[in-house]
């Protein structure tokens, strides 16, 4: 169970206020780092996503939190992405996109599940799944399923 994870953004308040939004949940201020932000889902499990300023890297610091610094050249895009349940359904998530002025489309994991890929100020991708799409995520993402499914095609060669 992944419990709470950390993205870069343009505009963290902005961001984090958003991702609160599609949770139905609350955002804060994250004072451990400045102009840093949390979303928080509001479930039992304390499902969060903290939200720090583009170009932030954590480094290997103090011994009770890493350090934070910045990165004056920060890539524009990331290979960091989560798939995320949410108690909204499709049509709901694309208007708060539209609102934004985020990309987001519904795109299609094979046979297997849906998500509606929602990029966070253009650049970074939560793949959003409605109750609907949850159901069939788990459904599909098992062990079992993903060995079945790596023995039944070759893997590509690097």
């Amino acid at each position: 169970m992944i419990h709470h994870m950390s993205i870069a953004a343009e505009n963290p308040q902005r961001v984090a206020a958003v991702l609160a939004e599609l949770w139905n949940g609350h955002a804060y201020p994250f004072p451990m780092y400045p102009n840093s932000y949390i979303a928080f889902a509001g479930d039992s499990y304390g499902t969060a996503i903290e939200v720090y300023p583009l170009g932030s890297e954590l480094v290997p610091g103090r011994p009770d939190l890493p350090d934070l610094r910045a990165n004056r050249v920060p890539a524009h895009f990331t290979a960091t992405h989560a798939a995320v349940s949410v108690p909204l359904e499709q049509q709901q998530i694309e208007q708060i996109a539209i609102r934004e002025g985020w990309q987001t489309l519904l795109g299609s994991r094979g046979p297997f599940f849906q998500v509606v890929e929602f990029w966070i100020e253009n650049r970074v991708l939560l793949e959003l799944l409605t109750p609907e799409m949850t159901e069939q995520y788990k459904n599909f993402s098992t062990p079992q399923n993903w060995e079945q499914l790596v023995l039944a095609a070759p893997l590509p060669s690097a």
